[in-house]
């Protein structure tokens, strides 16, 4: 499974409404070519464009010694852009 889930933050819906892109969080072997497979045959939608980032873990505080007790996993997203005319609704099944 390529796509884990989609990223929505006040960030990202900003983007959304702004720019037309969308992100996700997809699994960190998978390529661009991949990612933008995945999408097109999920959301039946035409993507122009793949971005992809990895997410360093953020590193956790012990609150009484302040020693670094461990890390967040670490993952990768991936800024989707799509063609004119199309878009995706993540509220339609809700």
């Amino acid at each position: 499974m390529i796509l884990k889930k989609p990223l929505i933050t006040e960030k990202m819906t900003a983007i959304m409404d702004k720019r037309g892109q969308y992100g996700f969080i997809v699994d960190p072997k998978s390529t661009k070519d991949e990612i933008k497979a995945a999408i097109e045959e999920f959301y039946a939608v035409e993507v122009a464009s793949v971005n992809t980032m990895i997410q360093r873990g953020k590193s956790r505080r012990n609150r009484r010694t302040g020693q670094i007790s461990g890390y967040t996993a670490k993952y990768k997203k991936a800024i989707v852009t799509l063609k004119e005319g199309f878009n995706i609704d993540f509220y339609e099944n809700i």
